[in-house]
């Protein structure tokens, strides 16, 4: 087997800003394994956010070219290589190309039904309060919105989209930016405006004040979940945790993270950093199991890859084999 890796750069639609900076571009790395007449792909998005580069993630991926020599298998995988960006595009990479040596899906290797298409949420990023009511208006068709914040102007913020996209459900992410007591004083009026989720609103190191605060909106771990080892230490903190491969690792860890959060009695919602339409696919796979889905990445693009996934009226479609798996 022969493992090839490359670094792309997509550019962005529009900006995008989060708590933490803007994005204009979607920068890549894309694995291809080849075994005779087959190929399989994987893309990750390194993160800077989790101690990520591009660079690093790339040298790690191709410090495992002699070990490909001996046709690994995905549980060979989860040893090669640490929960993150790198191991998820090799791991996804691994699946695809199992399922098209054995002509198969891979949900049809695991005992599962193919993915229904179901609703992705689109999302606002933080611009003035006039400008995120445009895009909600805009976007006021769409069954689910994800609203990015940050510490300024939150309710107001929260209120124009409201107002512009009356019918659709919502969801917050503040990406860390508040304190246990914001939360506490937002958390109430949120809840007024319809919100059903707040993803990650207090850094994930300095999330201990959640343990005697109940909110009345759930609230779901992402900074504070990468692995199925996490759980036990979220327990009493989050009502739901978000799985995303680029932090699991693959679809491997992220299968093991569903079962074990499922047991646990966390929901599950199943997300994304911002890449394209090949990243998206293999999260397909346990998005039937997850409460919220956010994979809207490619949206956020000028421009997907050939084949890219469809999201006609606001829902996500499971991804032809031309794609991935």
């Amino acid at each position: 087997m022969n493992l090839t890796v490359v670094d792309e750069k997509w550019p962005l639609l529009h900006p995008f800003a989060i708590s933490r900076g803007v994005k204009t571009e979607a920068h890549v790395v894309v694995v291809e394994l080849s075994g005779g007449e087959f190929r399989g792909r994987g893309e990750c998005v390194p993160y800077p956010r989790y101690g990520e580069t591009v660079k690093d993630v790339v040298d790690q991926i191709r410090s495992l070219a002699a070990d490909f020599k001996n046709d690994p298998d995905c549980a060979d995988v989860q040893s090669m290589l640490p929960a993150g960006a790198a191991r998820n595009a090799v791991d996804c990479a691994l699946w695809d190309l199992k399922a098209k040596r054995a002509g198969k899906r891979v949900w049809d290797m695991l005992g599962q039904a193919q993915p229904l298409a179901t609703v992705t949420a689109q999302t606002i990023g933080i611009e003035s309060v006039s400008a995120m009511a445009a895009q909600a208006k805009n976007l006021s068709t769409a069954p689910l919105l994800k609203i990015k914040l940050g510490g300024d102007d939150v309710l107001p913020r929260v209120a124009a989209v409201r107002e512009n996209a009356p019918k659709a459900r919502l969801v917050i992410d503040p990406n860390e930016a508040w304190t246990v007591d914001e939360l506490a004083n937002y958390a109430p009026e949120l809840a007024g405006l319809g919100v059903e989720m707040i993803e990650q609103p207090v850094p994930a190191g300095d999330d201990v004040g959640l343990l005697d605060y109940t909110s009345p909106v759930p609230v779901c771990a992402d900074e504070a979940c990468h692995s199925s080892a996490d759980l036990d230490g979220l327990a009493g903190k989050y009502d739901m945790v978000n799985i995303k491969l680029d932090k699991t690792g693959g679809l491997t860890e992220a299968l093991k993270l569903a079962r074990r959060a499922d047991d646990l009695g966390f929901s599950i919602m199943v997300g994304c950093m911002v890449g394209t339409s090949l990243a998206m696919a293999p999260a397909m796979v346990i998005a039937d199991r997850a409460r919220v889905v956010d994979l809207d990445g490619p949206l956020l693009l000028k421009n997907d890859r050939p084949d890219g996934l469809d999201f006609t009226g606001g829902l996500i479609h499971a991804p032809e084999a031309r794609l991935w798996g």
